[in-house]
């Protein structure tokens, strides 16, 4: 990549905050904040005429508060498309084929994100576009219905899936207070409940699609500037809101817990192994250090899936993964086995792999090749503004920035056997664990 170019553009900016292209994120970014708390982040780049627009809005499945209210913030990303009074959904939907778009959103956790991707000639209009929807979106009861309707079909489609089922009953099992308790999709009575709940519809989007909990990030060949102004013609009168959830706390976890899901159906059996982690966090060495031990202790490059996979073939997929959420989550283990009776084994070598963490110092030259190995990666995975913005966006939904992205990579750069350690024995612990397991009929538990 060449940024030069990009540098004496970028210098003519007076608003806003210019942040150079110095840690493992290769561009310069301009982040910008409007007086109604509205924040935009604009990347310039070299890929030649696409850009990519993400609007992530800082709300997912945890701030489902309320008692029977589970999997709104899914339930919007499919109603943001029934349109406004401007632009009706075959009008949204005729522009973006008249550009050559590519849209979609997704929800998770701690967001749902709307992306976009065009040729630039077209960015005035869909910027304009999508702060109409954003402001003024409009859809009637029975346009309600169709779209909870079809979130029960999706929720039902996906609980085909045993794997789905398995991380259904592992948030159920490890979180008892926690919103993180519901998947995204969100509990399976208050999915069939939503048909009834049209006017509820209408305070979450009044709640959460405010201009404090959203971000604008636009990548590729742009003017920051001219991004700017285009934002401000439009989202700038984008009111601000007041509401904040009371995201309940879940207590510390005071021994170890299990469950067990009989799949009605004959399929092969999965096993979850989890720990109550932290939160995400980029000033301390804790989510690096669980990413690392994940990495290490469970990823294909580890000596337990040499084991279990290639050798024994005892399993076809073992697999971890780090907790990397605002609030406290777990660290969890997955492995899809061959047999049944193949359980309890694999229970114990995955709990035992991870106690060698707290014991165990590991190779200093193992964790280095890991660090090259994820720059490495890193850097290749920003291959086109769409793929940019879509890792911008994931570590806006922790802080709002770009500059997590460089502050995450530092500390790994940092990070020594001493700090995977000390973590492992914090939290990869027998009264943080829950294990849960699932076999299909004609299996054993």
């Amino acid at each position: 990549m060449h940024f030069k170019t990009l540098l004496p553009a970028l210098a003519l900016l007076t608003a806003g905050s210019l942040f150079a292209a110095d840690g493992i994120f290769p561009y310069p970014w301009v982040q910008e904040d409007l007086p109604n708390g509205l924040r935009l982040i604009t990347i310039p780049n070299d890929y030649p005429n696409i850009v990519a627009l993400y609007i992530v809005v800082g709300t997912g499945s945890r701030n489902e508060v309320e008692p029977g209210k589970s999997g709104f913030a899914h339930l919007f990303e499919h109603l943001m498309f029934r349109g406004s009074p401007e632009f009706s959904s075959e009008k949204y939907q005729a522009v973006l084929q008249s550009a050559g778009a590519a849209s979609n959103a997704f929800t998770s956790d701690d967001l749902t994100a709307f992306h976009t991707t065009f040729s630039k000639e077209d960015l005035p209009q869909i910027l304009s576009m999508e702060a109409d929807r954003f402001q003024h979106l409009a859809f009637d009861q029975p346009a309600f219905k169709t779209e909870t309707l079809a979130v029960l079909g999706e929720y039902n489609k996906n609980s085909a899936n045993p794997n789905e089922k398995l991380y259904e009953v592992l948030r159920e099992t490890a979180f008892k207070t926690h919103t993180y308790q519901h998947t995204t999709m969100g509990f399976l009575k208050d999915v069939q409940a939503m048909p009834n709940e049209y006017e509820y519809s209408k305070q979450f989007f009044d709640r959460y699609y405010r201009p404090e909990y959203t971000t604008i990030i636009v990548t590729g060949d742009v003017d920051p500037k001219k991004v700017r102004a285009l934002v401000d013609e439009r989202w700038a009168t984008w009111k601000r809101g007041s509401f904040k959830a009371a995201i309940p706390a879940e207590p510390a976890q005071e021994a170890p817990r299990a469950a067990h899901v009989d799949w009605p159906t004959p399929t092969l059996p999965w096993l979850t192994v989890a720990w109550r982690g932290p939160a995400y966090s980029d000033d301390t060495a804790e989510t690096v250090a669980l990413d690392a031990i994940a990495r290490l202790g469970f990823s294909r490059i580890s000596p337990l899936y040499q084991k279990l996979v290639l050798d024994e073939q005892k399993a076809d997929a073992v697999f971890g993964s780090g907790p990397d959420s605002i609030d406290p989550e777990l660290f969890g283990v997955t492995a899809r086995l061959k047999k049944a009776e193949y359980l309890p084994q694999i229970e114990q070598q995955i709990e035992a792999t991870a106690a060698a963490f707290s014991t165990t110092l590991i190779d200093a030259k193992k964790l280095d090749e890991l660090k090259k190995h994820l720059r490495y990666e890193f850097v290749q995975s920003l291959s086109n503004s769409e793929s940019i913005a879509g890792t911008v966006a994931r570590y806006v939904a922790l802080r709002r920035t770009p500059e997590t992205i460089n502050r995450y990579y530092d500390l790994y750069a940092k990070l020594t056997p001493e700090d995977i350690q000390r973590v492992a024995q914090k939290y990869l612990i027998d009264k943080n664990r829950t294990v849960v397991s699932l076999t299909g009929a004609g299996g054993t538990k």
